[in-house]
Parts: C-alpha cells; structure tokens; sequence
C-alpha cells in the first residue's frame, strides 16, 4: 500500500515538474507547440468528433459535480477532512495537468512577432489613420444584407484559408481534415455571460454557442478553430479569423470577417482620436452595417446577466493574465495593433517588389 501511494504521488508530481519546465525555460514551450501538441490534438480531437455533443462541455460539468459530491460521501462514510481534502486536492491536480499537457502549455509558445517574423509596427494615431483608411472602405464595400452561410462551405473556405496563411503566420497545419464544430452544451447559460465560442481544451474540440447570429458565425468558427490549431493569444485567434474570412471568395464569409472587428476597430478609435474625428469614423461607416451592429449588440444585451457574466469576465482575465496574456480580456482588442504590424510587413514587401 505504501508502494502504491508513493507511486500515486510521484506521477503527479513529475507531470507537474514538466509542465513548469516547459513554462519556464525558453524554447520548450515552443517544442511543445510544433512537435508534440499537433499529435496531440489530433488524437484528442479525432476521439471528440465522434460525438454529436461537446464532451469538454460535459467533462467540465461532471468535474464540478465530483468535486462537490467528495466532501457530501466523506460526510456520509465519516471520512476524516483531512482525507477529503486531499482526494479534492488530488482531482484538481489530475484537471490541472490534464489541461497543459492536452492544450495549455500551447501559452508558452514564442510570441507572435517572433514566431512569424513580422517587425513590430508602432501603434500610433498616424499608423492607426492609415489603416482605417484602408479598412472602412474594404468593410462598405463588402456588406451584404443576406449573411446566412451553408455550415459544410464555411469548413471548406476557412481550412483553405488556413492552408494558404499558416505558413506565412506560423500557425500549425491542420491535421484534421474535416475539423466538426460542437454546439456548447449549455447555451441559455453561456449566453448570459455573453460568449460566442470556446475552446475544449481536454478533448481538442471547438465550439459555437447555440444562439450565435449569421453575422458573427463564420468569424468565430474561424477564431476558434484557430484556438485548436495551438494559437492561445485572442488577438491572434481575432487576426487569423479576419484574414482568412476576409481573403474567402463567398460574399458572405468576407464580409463577416470585416465586421468582426468592427468593435475593436471603434473602441480603439474612441480611445485614440478626437472626437471630432471619432464621429466622422462612425458617419463613414454604412448605415446598413451600423444598424446590424446595433442590432447584435441589443440582441446579445437582452441575453446577458450583469452578475453572471461580470462574475465570468473577472475570472476569464485572471486566467489570462495567469497564462502569459498580460493584458487580460484587452487582448480581444489588440487584434488591431497586430494587424497593422501585419498589412506594414505586406506593403513593405509590396514596394520592395516594384
């Protein structure tokens, strides 16, 4: 028996020592990112897709029930707290080790500028004015009124769009073929914090939230499947789904990626132009595309409880914060800064072409 609990408790903490290796010294969280996690998710995600529900939804909710249900059966068998204690202690440790080694040491991967090569472009009012310069008549132009997209065409433009940017943006390759995006299993509930998408990361699969609207679907199935593919940064998961909803030959998948950072791209002007400025944005902007984004907000608020979802936002960006992500929740917005770096590195080797 004595055998047996030292073998219970070494396992464990060998698995804990490697996880906080490769968090701590450089390089290994890249190893873990380019050479072992891609099997990982392939393994993990083809053991998900056969399951029509999310089954990290369940996992996760089956894990809060064990948790609750130890100290109520030590209760009942009389088992010292002591012993509860430690057998709930146990089962944390088991989920915490379970979600680095299937996804989370994905975190600890070299940063986006590094990983891709592309110099950092400083984000000013000036570089700021340029872009939108660029984006505001690319977001007009693109809108159309019907956004309903067939699911099986949105897989097929958003994995070609992966293969065409992921070299160039050092993001893995796709192994699964046909990626199967889950609905959340508890969406009345998800909607009340007011989240769209999610990444299971005990099982390598990705979700949608039930009630997403046409407009905001093909973005955020292609922002999650990013989150499978080992990007952890939401600015980046935000960067990758533009582009590549954006580069789509469907109408409707464009302009979806357009205006999925239509919000980051105001709520960055607001904070970084004149007023006066600020409005001229807003008035440039296509009637019809402001009415959708009034009516999405609206939607969503009518869904939204200020307890729960402030309760969720808090400890969303205490785990960011906790995982290399300093900026926390702001990292969605960062997603404009990243693409400046970008469209910079493009126009720079656009004029070295000439």
């Amino acid at each position: 028996m004595k055998r047996i609990f030292k073998i219970r408790l070494a396992f464990p903490l060998i698995l804990l020592l490697l996880i906080w290796a490769t968090q701590t010294f450089p390089g290994w969280g890249e190893f873990y990112a380019r050479r072992i996690y891609p099997s990982i998710s392939y393994v993990l995600g083809s053991f998900s897709s056969l399951f029509p529900f999310a089954i990290g939804d369940l996992f996760i909710f089956l894990s809060i029930l064990f948790l609750l249900f130890i100290p109520i059966y030590g209760g009942i068998k009389k088992i010292g707290w002591k012993t509860i204690l430690a057998r709930m202690v146990e089962l944390l440790v088991w989920i915490y080790i379970w979600f680095y080694l299937a996804w989370g040491l994905n975190y600890s991967q070299d940063h986006f500028y590094k990983r891709t090569g592309i110099p950092y472009s400083a984000y000013s009012a000036d570089n700021f004015t340029t872009f939108l310069e660029d984006y505001i008549p690319r977001l007009n132009e693109s809108y159309v009124p019907a956004i309903e997209v067939d699911r099986d065409l949105l897989q097929q433009e958003v994995v070609h769009g992966y293969s065409l940017i992921g070299d160039s943006l050092g993001i893995n390759p796709l192994r699964l073929a046909s990626p199967r995006v889950k609905t959340m299993l508890f969406t009345p509930l998800i909607s009340k914090v007011g989240v769209i998408g999610s990444m299971g990361p005990f099982f390598c699969e990705f979700t949608v939230n039930g009630d997403a609207l046409p407009s905001q679907y093909p973005a955020t199935y292609a922002h999650e499947l990013s989150h499978l593919m080992g990007i952890t940064s939401e600015a980046e998961a935000n960067l990758y789904a533009y582009q590549v909803c954006t580069l789509s030959e469907v109408p409707e998948i464009r302009f979806a990626g357009y205006f999925s950072i239509l919000n980051h791209v105001l709520n960055n002007a607001y904070r970084l132009l004149p007023s006066e400025e600020f409005d001229r944005l807003k008035d440039s902007i296509r009637p019809e595309i402001k009415e959708l984004s009034n009516s999405n907000r609206e939607y969503w608020m009518a869904k939204y409880s200020p307890i729960i979802g402030e309760m969720q936002s808090w400890i969303y960006d205490l785990y960011l914060k906790g995982n290399k992500i300093e900026s926390g929740r702001k990292n969605y917005s960062e997603v404009i800064g990243l693409l400046i770096s970008y469209q910079n590195r493009n126009n720079q080797k656009d004029n070295n072409k000439q």
